[in-house]
């Protein structure tokens, strides 16, 4: 059976916010919340915009679907990232108690797998859904920056 909700269906939604993230001359990293085949929480990398370098788009989604849900805990959620989540947002969402995880690109350098599983141990990790699209983003962002 073929579902419209599935993981492609929702990491192009976050990579419509990549999207935004880079007509704003952010890192095009975007995430989007989901709940019950719902989307509850979209967003992008703000660091630039708000000079401040948490302000990574799994951090600003983690506290909107927070706010959403009116509890700190994203039990039933799932988060759809465009790359892989750093170590930081790795150990943001180890504390959320999300179900799952799903993002685009692999980073090898700063991704939250290359020390280890930071992840809750319930968390379900999936990885290379929609990837080349978000790195091709991600590489054309970058050659703007050369």
């Amino acid at each position: 059976m073929i579902t419209p909700f599935d993981d492609a269906y929702f990491m192009r939604q976050a990579l419509v916010e990549a999207q935004k993230a880079f007509d704003a001359d952010e890192i095009p990293v975007g995430a989007v919340v989901v709940a019950n085949n719902q989307i509850i929480a979209r967003a992008h990398n703000f660091t630039e915009t708000l000079n401040d370098v948490t302000a990574h788009a799994e951090m600003q989604a983690i506290t909107s679907a927070a706010d959403f849900l009116g509890g700190k805990y994203l039990k039933g959620c799932t988060m759809y990232i465009t790359l892989e989540p750093c170590v930081m947002c790795g150990g943001a969402l180890y504390w959320s108690q999300i179900d799952k995880v799903v993002y685009g690109t692999s980073d090898e350098k700063r991704g939250a797998s290359t020390v280890g599983n930071l992840y809750h141990p319930k968390t379900k990790i999936v990885g290379g859904v929609l990837e080349k699209e978000g790195r091709e983003l991600m590489q054309l962002f970058f050659q703007k920056k050369r």
